[in-house]
């Protein structure tokens, strides 16, 4: 492949030289606290299936229709480094399914969550994720979850957005939270006279996208 084709076509260029089938590689970013990398793999309904591939070590469920978050850490924690580890730290899903896990901490203390598709940071070092598809029944959200010390793995859910809608573009700011609400009321059977969703300004107005901005009402830091 010329190296037009390859910044073109990369997924392919991918697999000619045998680099590693994700389940959906939807957002990668750093830690700016601790140099790591995150990468938000959605969903992979036909890993295992059909003659797709099986589940390996980075992609540790077939038919994994609730998503996953790796951590990537680079030699010598160096962004110019060619080589890197690697490890599991989210396996989405309900808690109380035994597949998944949340980086170590107890599973009785953390919310569910399915899809992870954006992510971001905070100025503390936590990871913020937002969802695209939940597979458990619930509406997209937006959840964080700490990264390091004693809470490493502890996922909160801190947003629910509307019925149909994505979770897009978190920005985490010290005393604010902005989020993209992408596509509400996109359900099935929804049209304009029966819209899936009265978002945001109530029944009978046309539901609409919006950006919204979340702060705590005591004036502190979020994410602290």
């Amino acid at each position: 492949m010329t190296a037009e084709e390859v910044f073109v076509f990369t997924r392919l260029a991918g697999d000619k030289v045998g680099a590693t089938k994700m389940d959906r590689p939807e957002d990668i970013e750093p830690n700016p606290v601790t140099g790591k990398v995150y990468l938000a793999l959605t969903n992979n309904s036909n890993r295992g299936r059909d003659g797709n591939p099986a589940a390996d070590e980075a992609n540790p469920r077939n038919a994994n229709k609730h998503g996953h978050v790796l951590e990537l850490t680079e030699r010598r924690n160096r962004a110019d480094s060619t080589t890197f580890a690697w490890s599991l730290f989210l396996v989405a899903g309900d808690p109380e399914d035994p597949a998944t896990y949340f980086a170590g901490f107890p599973k009785d203390s953390v919310s569910p969550i399915s899809c992870p598709d954006n992510v971001a940071f905070d100025d503390h070092g936590n990871l913020w994720i937002s969802t695209d598809g939940s597979a458990l029944g619930s509406h997209d959200g937006l959840f964080g979850v700490a990264t390091r010390g004693h809470r490493r793995g502890e996922l909160k859910q801190f947003l629910t957005v509307p019925n149909g809608a994505e979770t897009c573009g978190p920005v985490i700011q010290d005393r604010r939270v902005l989020v993209a609400v992408q596509h509400p009321g996109e359900v099935d059977g929804a049209t304009v006279d029966n819209p899936g969703s009265a978002w945001p300004d109530g029944p009978g107005t046309y539901v609409r996208p919006a950006v919204v901005a979340v702060w705590r009402a005591d004036g502190r830091d979020i994410g602290v």
